[in-house]
């Protein structure tokens, strides 16, 4: 599986994104341009001693990641999302696709792809999930759906 950040701010949540992502044996794709600096302490504090294990793809721009992306139809993981995050059939190669912290996924990615787009419900009293608890909520009912754990 692919896990794309779109243009992310807050170092902690990359370094726990890579964190899952070796965990669950998925991609992190990077969608800039952002300002993080990946040699950082701070983002790798978060990823530990797992950090050398991640498989990382940094797109400087939304255009290159599109270019990456060609032919492929992504996951957009938003809170205007249609479906329930584990209604989906999802794939072992599917891309989920997360918006930035503060300002979500472009509009013009919305109208591209009305049907692909999922939540995760917010039953409590907060306003949104954290990024990378999202990721991990995600990610987890994803592989699972995928076959990607296989039989435990």
């Amino acid at each position: 599986m692919h896990v794309v950040l779109y243009q992310p701010e807050i170092p902690p949540n990359v370094g726990n994104v890579a964190r899952q992502c070796v965990g669950m044996d998925a991609t992190l794709h990077i969608v800039g341009p952002h300002a993080l600096d990946f040699s950082s302490s701070r983002v790798r504090r978060a990823g530990l001693d797992y950090w050398e294990h991640l498989r990382m793809h940094e797109h400087a721009t939304p255009e290159d990641f599109e270019h990456w992306l060609a032919g492929r139809t992504p996951w957009l993981v938003t809170k205007f999302g249609d479906l329930r995050y584990d209604q989906p059939a999802y794939a072992a190669d599917d891309v989920l696709l997360f918006g930035n912290e503060l300002r979500g996924l472009p509009d013009a990615w919305h109208e591209r792809w009305p049907g692909q787009r999922v939540s995760v419900p917010i039953l409590g009293q907060v306003r949104s999930y954290n990024l990378s608890n999202t990721v991990a909520m995600v990610l987890a009912a994803a592989s699972l759906r995928a076959g990607r754990f296989g039989k435990m």
